[in-house]
């Protein structure tokens, strides 16, 4: 069995006006350079497109190397570039803890709803794994939407997150639904 090779892990982000080719660009890019995309998740954001990678290289290799060939790309691009070293460990995959929720919030669009729902989930050590907003409705009538996994630790049941959110619920005026994620192994 041949071992494997030592490898550098980064966490590499772009951020830019949303265009066609971005992550033809980037991936380009990386592939050149004898890179591996590990991990990635992108999304647009109004018109803006935001882009994260976990990316390795066999060592020996530096952050430098990464950034000064990924420059020209994302400069072409017209891509904001940042790049972070991982810590060993740091590049795993962790499945979630605890059990695994998707908390979804409906209504009148307001400031503040994603601060009140993320510091109330925050403060029972409640983990979001992701989230995602959008304004929906007419400009008239905005309906702020927000969709969330999260990990609830091992004294939350979804039915106390049901009873802690409530107050919360009421006094933003929204809609909040809690379900169970059934993982499913492949």
């Amino acid at each position: 069995m041949t071992p494997r090779c030592e490898r550098s892990y980064y966490a590499v982000s772009v951020v830019g006006a949303d265009r066609p080719g971005i992550v033809a660009g980037i991936s380009e890019a990386l592939y050149r350079l004898g890179c591996n995309i590990a991990d990635s998740s992108c999304a647009m954001l109004a018109g803006e497109f935001a882009m994260i990678l976990i990316v390795s290289h066999p060592k020996p290799f530096t952050k430098a190397n990464l950034l000064e060939e990924l420059k020209p790309a994302s400069e072409r691009l017209g891509m904001t570039l940042a790049v972070r070293s991982l810590q060993t460990g740091e590049e795993q995959h962790r499945p979630p803890a605890g059990e695994l929720c998707q908390i979804t919030v409906y209504g009148a669009d307001q400031p503040g709803i994603v601060y009140r729902v993320t510091s109330a989930l925050a403060a029972r050590q409640i983990n979001i794994m992701d989230l995602h907003t959008k304004l929906v409705g007419s400009e008239e009538e905005p309906v702020y939407v927000m969709l969330l996994e999260a990990t609830l630790p091992e004294d939350i049941t979804p039915g106390h997150l049901e009873q802690l959110l409530a107050s919360l619920r009421a006094e933003l005026k929204v809609e909040i639904g809690i379900r169970v994620v059934t993982p499913v192994e492949l």
